[in-house]
């Protein structure tokens, strides 16, 4: 039997020439006739999602791609300035609103339907399973998502989904339903089913996790006909992460998923989701992304303690500027000049400012090291610094007492990171030349050495980094020739994933990324997945509803 997406009437929205969208409704369409082409193990997850769907129903699908961290990083949460791009690669959902009474039911969530009666059921199939020993399917009843009648803790949720490793993904779909229902009320008293389909690789740094929150919950926002606008998407994703799958993460991934656009930098202030604009990508600048093959995962202890010292580092400069303040408050007035009394009052407003200091990134670079470099240590324990400083106020991290925190490299870095990423967006619509190359690449080399500095740094990256260093500086036989890569640096929570490259767009540069893999995998023995092109984010895409044409 011959499946094409044409076997689907679409009803609403457009695919908008997208192939893996054209590709996902093809594999949905290959489910009414299961193929026995398929390998045995991925054929468990076709089979169940070949009775998740009722034929004669609509069927929603969203789409949200993953992203490529070009500029900002980690310094999301200290309130930075970010420029994000949407990457090819994305999650589909398909999901269908059912009648508890008429859902297509698995056998075992039919037993237990016997013997609850028809309450409404939520099924969920996770295609690939078999790539990361995670289980294929995930069902649950919609009301242990209640107690009593309200909506159960997210710290509960958390405890809920962490039973069993093998289906600790299904908080990041199910999840959504739980903050929908937490966050807006929504009342779920319909079953329904759940189809995921993700080309953006898990542990790569290319926000696999947020395209898969952000495509779900557009998916159910779309069959239940919520009007839920982009930005406010992507914070309620930011919730499903930080508060049921229990990852610390900023809002930039969600947020470029939810509100990227093609071929631009989404340029936003994460004070706490602003987008400032959206920044076109000059046609003669292109950026890959290049997969260190060493897994990344924003909860491992690295990011979350690098939060923590950024965090501490945020409560000794605000408590650094109150004591400055009482300071300058001397109780005997003393012969001043106007001059010197102007300063002064001056001196004294910034000073209030920085001692209610909410994100790191407002101060800056001059004002930090004029002030208060010099008091910050470089490491304090964690006992000693509540000992001193109570909290650090931060809602998602823990001070653990025992700990030791690199806190000076981790205070200094979103500082700086701000500046440089008002700079690399200021110098994208610089004049066209190589210089205008080498300062972007030289600002992108800058953050790289100062993940590293924080700790985040990992050997496949320095690596990579390395090649593009070597590439972009060896001689070439042409006098006229310079070089075609101009800088590159690690992304997101760094640790592994992926490092950012930036060079001119031409045949050379391509050929040179080639290169890089090939060298790399020399080294390595592993291959560097390489990420190119750009896709529209999921409020873009919008969604569609479509309807099996034989029905």
């Amino acid at each position: 039997m011959e499946v094409s997406f044409e076997d689907f009437e679409i009803l609403h929205g457009d695919m908008q020439g997208l192939t893996d969208t054209m590709a996902f409704l093809t594999s949905l369409s290959g489910l009414v006739g299961n193929d026995p082409r398929i390998p045995e193990k991925q054929s468990r997850e076709r089979t169940a999602a070949s009775v998740l769907f009722d034929l004669e129903e609509d069927i929603y699908v969203a789409r949200a791609p993953g992203r490529l961290d070009v500029m900002g990083g980690i310094a999301d949460y200290s309130g930075s300035l970010v420029l994000q791009m949407p990457i090819r690669e994305a999650c589909h959902v398909a999901i269908q609103r059912s009648d508890p009474i008429k859902q297509k039911l698995w056998k075992h969530t039919q037993a237990r339907q016997l013997a609850n009666g028809a309450v409404p059921i939520l099924q969920i199939v996770s295609f690939g399973s078999e790539l990361s020993n995670r289980a294929p399917t995930f069902d649950m009843d919609l009301s242990d998502f209640m107690d009593g009648d309200k909506p159960i803790s997210y710290e509960k949720a958390k405890e809920y989904f962490s039973q069993d490793p093998s289906q600790k993904w299904a908080a990041y779909v199910a999840g959504t339903v739980l903050v929908l229902m937490t966050e807006l009320g929504v009342q779920f008293t319909d079953s329904m089913s759940i189809l995921v389909s993700s080309s953006v690789p898990e542990g790569k740094g290319v926000s696999s996790s947020a395209s898969v929150e952000v495509a779900t919950m557009s998916a159910i926002a779309a069959v239940y006909g919520l009007n839920i606008a982009p930005r406010d998407l992507a914070i309620l994703c930011q919730k499903v992460e930080n508060h049921i799958v229990g990852a610390p993460c900023g809002v930039m991934d969600q947020m470029t998923s939810a509100c990227g656009e093609a071929n631009k930098l989404l340029a936003m202030v994460c004070q706490p989701a602003e987008v400032k604009e959206l920044v076109s990508i000059p046609t003669h600048i292109r950026f890959w992304g290049l997969d260190s093959g060493i897994r990344h995962s924003v909860g491992g202890t690295d990011y979350g303690s690098v939060r923590v010292g950024t965090y501490m580092g945020r409560k000794l400069i605000k408590c650094a500027a109150s004591d400055l303040i009482s300071q300058s408050f001397p109780s005997t007035p003393t012969q001043s000049c106007d001059a010197s009394e102007e300063y002064e009052k001056y001196g004294v407003d910034l000073l209030k400012s920085e001692a209610s200091l909410q994100y790191l990134c407002n101060l800056p670079p001059h004002r930090y090291e004029a002030a208060y470099a010099r008091d910050i240590p470089e490491f304090i324990t964690g006992d000693e610094f509540m000992e001193k400083y109570g909290d650090h106020n931060d809602a998602v991290t823990v001070i653990d007492p025992k700990r030791s925190y690199s806190v000076k490299a981790p205070t200094r870095h979103p500082i700086y990171e701000n500046f440089r990423v008002e700079a690399f967006k200021a110098l994208l619509t610089a004049a066209k030349t190589d210089e205008q190359l080498s300062a972007l690449g030289e600002l992108m080399y800058q953050c790289h050495y100062s993940y590293n500095a924080c700790g985040l740094g990992s050997d496949g990256t320095d690596r990579l980094v390395n090649l593009v260093q070597e590439i972009q500086h060896r001689k070439t036989t042409s006098q006229h020739e310079g070089p075609s890569l101009f800088g590159a640096k690690i992304t997101g929570g760094g640790s592994g994933g992926s490092v950012c490259v930036i060079g001119k767009n031409s045949l050379k540069s391509s050929e040179e990324i080639f290169e890089i893999q090939k060298r790399y995998k020399a080294a390595t023995g592993y291959l560097p997945i390489v990420f190119e092109g750009s896709s529209p984010g999921a409020g873009k895409f919008g969604y569609l509803k479509i309807r099996w044409r034989s029905a």
